[in-house]
């Protein structure tokens, strides 16, 4: 079964930008991707640019609107994601908790809907 690993912090959650501490979560996040993929469970993953690149449309009624910024003002933001190609949701948690930002953040876990 394939999941989605949706991963949220607040936005300047984490170690500062350029910090040895930054340098050092760096290479968890390697190793923890380098991990998924020995394990055959890697499917994609990538960090998302910060929320104020982010456009929302909506196309309501026939009437298009676009909006700098994401939908709603939230504590946590969406950061980035991981596609997983797993046996069950024991399986796609077990990877989420051990997820570098699930020590300041949180890892949303959802079944992708197979449609064929």
């Amino acid at each position: 079964m394939r999941y989605m690993l949706l991963l949220y912090s607040a936005e300047n959650a984490g170690p500062e930008q350029g910090s040895p501490e930054q340098a050092a979560e760096m290479k968890e996040w390697f190793a923890y991707t380098e991990a998924m993929r020995t394990a055959g469970a890697f499917l994609a993953g990538d960090p998302l640019h910060g929320i104020e690149t982010a456009t929302t449309i909506t196309a309501h009624d026939g009437n298009v609107i676009s909006t700098d910024g994401p939908f709603a003002e939230t504590k946590e933001i969406l950061g980035g994601y991981y596609m997983v190609d797993v046996e069950n949701l024991d399986q796609a948690t077990e990877w989420a908790e051990k997820c570098p930002i699930a020590r300041y953040g949180s890892v949303e876990v959802r079944p992708i809907m197979e449609m064929g």
